[in-house]
Parts: structure tokens; sequence; C-alpha cells
């Protein structure tokens, strides 16, 4: 990969907070606590093991944590959404990301990449599936089945060594230790894995995988050959 170009062009940080009224009639009105409204921050911004400084998740079942520590995605994928919601303008953070970058597209990184940024090191770990949430914030009641099915998802990075990180730094790559995994790969695997179970195992094998996506392939994997021997022994 030529690192040309590659760049990290803004930082979104926020806490949780929660909105709506717990008796509103509307869904899309009613109580509910999130952390994905994200603002951009200048200056130094600690990178740390499990997120960024100034940053929180509402649900940590689900978000943040030692895999999910960073959650970054294109800038270049932000035309596509204008024109997809037609809507006539999208802030950096609209996809409730820390991280919004240029350069790097899911269909050319792979899991397991490792980038230098500011004084942090951080790896690719999983691509982002994103929650209810996001089309919530939107109020778009298929976002996230777009999102997914697009796979204009963005991904998630591993701290691997802590630092201060800046908007504008460079993103260098400096090793990708599995090229045969994409994040385009990843994210058609999970989406088709009860119908291609074997490369369901073949990427839960990949070390560099978070523990979830590992579980959850895991889990198809197992329960589809159940079900396959359990057939095969029937018309024995």
């Amino acid at each position: 990969m030529n690192n040309a170009g590659i760049k990290l062009l803004s930082i979104q940080v926020g806490l949780p907070k929660t909105l709506g009224t717990s008796d509103a009639s509307d869904t899309m009105d009613q109580e509910w606590t999130t952390g994905f409204f994200k603002e951009s921050v200048s200056g130094p911004v600690w990178a740390g093991i499990t997120n960024l400084a100034g940053d929180g998740q509402a649900d940590l079942r689900v978000h943040g944590g030692l895999d999910k520590a960073i959650n970054a995605y294109p800038f270049e994928h932000y035309a596509f959404w204008l024109v997809d919601l037609d809507y006539k303008e999208l802030p950096n953070g609209a996809f409730g990301e820390n991280f919004t970058v240029a350069g790097l597209l899911e269909t050319e990184i792979c899991i397991g990449d490792i980038f230098e940024v500011g004084g942090a090191l951080v790896q690719i770990s999983q691509p982002r599936q994103p929650c209810w949430k996001l089309a919530r914030r939107w109020r778009v009641q298929d976002l996230v089945a777009r999102v997914v099915r697009t796979g204009k998802t963005g991904w998630y990075f591993r701290v691997l060594r802590e630092g201060n990180v800046q908007a504008g730094a460079a993103l260098v790559l400096v090793e990708r230790p599995y090229p045969e995994w994409t994040v385009a790969i990843a994210n058609n695997i999970m989406l088709h894995r009860k119908e291609n179970y074997v490369a369901a195992h073949a990427l839960a094998e990949c070390p560099a995988l978070s523990g979830s996506w590992k579980a959850t392939l895991s889990r198809t994997t197992t329960s589809t050959e159940i079900a396959a021997d359990t057939s095969a022994r029937h018309f024995q």
C-alpha cells in the first residue's frame, strides 16, 4: 500500500447522554441513552487501550473495549451518503466514528493491519457492525441495513501502543500480516456466514480478528456443521 494521502482528517469524541422522552408514541422520540453524538476536537488526544480520552460508550457489552477502542470511517463514503440520504451536509463523525480518515477503504485494508498514527500504534480488529442507534440518530429506519448492504461500514482499531494522536496526522502502514482478509471480505463472510461456513471457519482462525467476531463465526460454523451432520445421519 502506498502511504501517500492516507490521513487522519478529524477526531471526534463524546460521552453518553440520554435523549428523548419515555412516553413518546413515536419510537424515534422515545428515551434512549447513547454515546453516538461525537464532536470534533483539535489538538493532541490520548489514544488509550480501551478508548480515546474524552470518549465513552453507552452499552459496554457491544461497544468499546480492547478490540473496539477506536471507530474509524472513510471520508470518501460521505459523498455517497449525501446522495443516498438526500442530505445537503453530513459532518465528520456523522456515523459515530472517532477517526474520520482519508485514503483508506474497506476493499484495500486488512484485518490485522498495523498503522502508526502520531505517537500511537493501532491495529484493525474487525469491520464495524452498525447498531440501531445509527438509524435512530438520523431518523432513517433502514439506515443500518443500507450500510451493511453497501459494505460502507468502517472498522475498529485496537490500540497496541498508547500515545497522543492529532487531526491531520498521517496513518502509516507498518505491517500487514494477513493480506488475504480485507475488511470488505470479512464483511461479506459475516453477512453470508450461514451459506459459507467454510469461509466463516477460516476467518475465525485469523489471530488478529476481534474476540466477538471469532465467537460469532465459530458459533455459526458449529451450529451449521451440527445441522449438516444431523441431516446426513438422518438419511443414512
